[in-house]
């Protein structure tokens, strides 16, 4: 018998105190103390009920070895025991660890599980923004030399016209006939402009002395004999024009049949190209009005202003002027939306209108404003071979894409004269 005063062996020492967190057993080692030795009772017989201590009455201890101890480890204070008919809850309140924030799997719905599945993309799966840019760049060089564009059945005569100026007449014409060039087509190209900023494009000399559209105009002189090869690609062909185009239009008062002297020009030796596209000058003289009898098609680049819809209209007037007196098959096939800048709210007001007027023949492709667009002159290359990754070079090309696509199926039904 112990009494409950503390001096009772195995409580003195400070080698026996165990928290009462951890139990003996939680330690790992056997016990120092010297228990108190008790018969252990037999096993299946029922536990003695240790009678409940009263005020001032002598308690009988135990310690109990750590094979007889409870699972919960746990040693109470000094004369007290706990009781038998306790349950380990009461005796110990559970730790429990501290809720994790990641929902529990049975919370997760479906709809909840699927906006995770898409917001959570592994970056693995996606290629680097370089990576996708050199993929885009490959796609529009075409490396290969495959004809990826469908050639049309015949050649198509596209004349590249607005009276505005600085709406991209020679941008467009120079980059379309790039990529579809770069992509098996047969395309030449002829700078009617006396600037000569698509020969500049081109990489073609246009010094005063080369041979050029000038002697097609009024000296007679066949297509092929002053034609270039554009260095470079192969399947594009130029016919430059220099500073004497600038008298052309002032020497063609007095010949005649001077509306057509560049359509004979064409005739007399243009059936190895699948597309001709003629760059005009911003206005509607004589140089203009050759280039519409020549064409079947008119490509009409629109920028996205005001000023630019203006224009429009005088075009269209004309167009339909030279269609009723010198030919017949002119057409307006394709219209292309260019320099936008989706940051405005014009540029969005000047598609509506555009699209409502002209209907199928807009383009879904849109050339927007961009940097490499206008540094690929000042290199003489063409924004398809300066920056074949830009989003300028890649609009031009789905541009090309469409000309292709709409030129093959007209074909087929007949569309195209």
């Amino acid at each position: 018998m112990v009494r409950d005063s503390g001096d009772g062996p195995g409580y003195g020492d400070a080698d026996d105190h165990v928290s009462r967190e951890t139990g003996i057993e939680g330690w790992g080692v056997r016990p120092t103390g010297r228990a108190v030795s008790q018969p252990r009772p037999d096993v299946g017989s029922p536990e003695p009920r240790t009678p409940e201590p009263t005020r001032g009455s002598t308690v009988e201890f135990h310690v109990a070895t750590p094979s007889e101890r409870p699972s919960t480890g746990t040693l109470y204070g000094r004369g007290v025991t706990p009781p038998v008919d306790a349950t380990p809850a009461e005796v110990r309140p559970e730790r429990r660890n501290p809720p994790s924030p990641r929902p529990h799997p049975s919370v997760v719905t479906a709809d909840t599980e699927g906006a995770m599945t898409d917001a959570y993309v592994s970056r693995e799966t996606e290629d680097p923004p370089l990576a996708q840019e050199a993929k885009r760049a490959v796609e529009i060089l075409n490396p290969s030399g495959e004809v990826t564009m469908p050639r049309p059945p015949r050649r198509r005569t596209m004349c590249v016209a607005n009276q505005k100026g600085g709406v991209g007449k020679t941008t467009t014409a120079v980059n379309i006939a790039v990529a579809l060039a770069l992509h098996g087509n047969r395309v030449l190209v002829i700078d009617l402009d006396p600037q000569g900023n698509a020969s500049t494009g081109l990489n073609v000399p246009h010094h005063s002395g080369v041979p050029d559209v000038y002697d097609c105009l009024i000296d007679g002189a066949p297509l092929d004999a002053v034609t270039q090869q554009v260095e470079g690609i192969p399947n594009l062909w130029a016919v430059p024009a220099t500073i004497d185009l600038a008298g052309a239009e002032i020497e063609l008062v007095s010949v005649v049949a001077r509306e057509s002297r560049l359509k004979r020009a064409i005739e007399a030796g243009g059936n190895a190209y699948d597309y001709i596209f003629i760059d005009c000058p911003p206005s509607l003289g004589l140089l203009t009005v050759n280039a519409l009898v020549a064409a079947e098609e008119v490509l009409i680049p629109i920028q996205c202003e005001y000023y630019a819809l203006e224009g429009v209209q005088a075009l269209t007037n004309n167009i339909e002027l030279v269609r009723s007196h010198l030919n017949p098959h002119l057409d307006i096939t394709t219209v292309l939306l260019t320099m936008y800048d989706r940051r405005t709210r014009l540029a969005d007001l000047v598609e509506q209108d555009v699209r409502n007027h002209f209907g199928e023949k807009c383009l879904n492709a849109v050339i927007p404003r961009n940097v490499r667009v206008s540094e690929a002159p000042s290199y003489s290359q063409s924004v398809m071979t300066y920056d074949p990754g830009s989003r300028g070079a890649v609009s031009y090309f789905e541009a090309a894409q469409e000309i292709a696509l709409r030129g093959a199926q007209g074909a087929q039904v007949g569309g195209i004269a």
